[in-house]
């Protein structure tokens, strides 16, 4: 199915091929693309969303509003509103913030190594989340989030963890 496929990338984002999205996580992973959104409303406070337990990477632990995959064929930016629709019902445009390549060990068996596009975006709309994606949810500000992740960050993606270490008060954009 084209929904479960991966856009495998050189390290320069050069698209070499595609592959399903389990055989893309597996041992150290195969460098691919990937979307994350953060969301902010208008009190400049983070949506953030509990994975769902039947997420075979990192479940129940917090992350960004959204996060997940291109289609092939399909860009970033399409992909980062698409499925923020889908995982949290929120449709809004969003803007480019960075991008990243990481890689990271989840066990024995299972990796990420994602070239990341993060985009942010503001909306007070009430979220109406996919539960088969995500576990729970919660607006929280900047200040209270980054020391969190200080005190308990074993509770965070990694991938979260990156990005919040470049979000400053002024890269959240005003509706």
């Amino acid at each position: 199915m084209i929904n479960n496929k991966v856009i495998l990338v050189t390290k320069d984002d050069q698209v070499i091929g595609q592959t399903d999205l389990l055989t893309a996580h597996q041992g150290n992973g195969q460098l691919h693309r990937a979307i994350s959104v953060l969301v902010f409303n208008s009190k400049k406070e983070l949506l953030i969303q509990q994975r769902s337990i039947k997420k075979p990477l990192w479940p129940l632990f917090w992350t960004n509003t959204c996060c997940s995959h291109p289609r092939p064929k399909e860009n970033y930016k399409k992909a980062a509103e698409r499925r923020l629709f889908e995982e949290m019902g929120l449709r809004l445009k969003l803007k480019h913030f960075y991008t990243h390549t990481y890689q990271a060990r989840y066990n024995q068996k299972l990796s990420e190594h994602e070239i990341d596009a993060v985009f942010i975006g503001t909306s007070d709309d009430k979220p109406k989340p996919d539960k088969n994606e995500i576990a729970d949810f919660k607006y929280v500000s900047l200040e209270n989030l980054k020391k969190d992740i200080l005190d308990h960050p074993q509770i965070y993606t990694p991938w979260f963890k990156l990005i919040m270490k470049k979000v400053t008060p002024s890269d959240i954009l005003t509706s």
